[in-house]
């Protein structure tokens, strides 16, 4: 049903565009918080040593967060300023 709602409109699925926007949420949050702060240990540092399977690799979530700001015409630094922010990843409410 999503699939033809979106060739319908030609946009986003609703649900889809608040997932987003709570990720977008998290890495403001993220964002702000000083470099030495724990929250970056774990979502903005990767570790390159890691072997991989093989395939495709899986979408991490810093690749996907590059991606929505790309889709939504968003600059990172926007998110160190909480109010800018918060109007430029709002998603209406239906």
């Amino acid at each position: 049903m999503d699939e033809v709602t979106r060739d319908i409109q030609g946009e986003i699925p609703w649900h889809e565009e608040k997932l987003i926007q709570h990720r977008l949420r998290w890495f403001g949050h993220v964002q702000r918080r000083p470099p030495e702060a724990p929250v970056h240990n774990g979502v903005l540092e990767r570790v390159d040593n890691v072997k991989r399977g093989r395939g495709r690799p899986k979408l991490t979530w810093d690749e996907s967060v590059k991606r929505d700001l790309k889709d939504w015409n968003i600059s990172k630094e926007v998110a160190l300023d909480w109010s800018a922010w918060r109007l430029a990843i709002n998603v209406p409410e239906l």
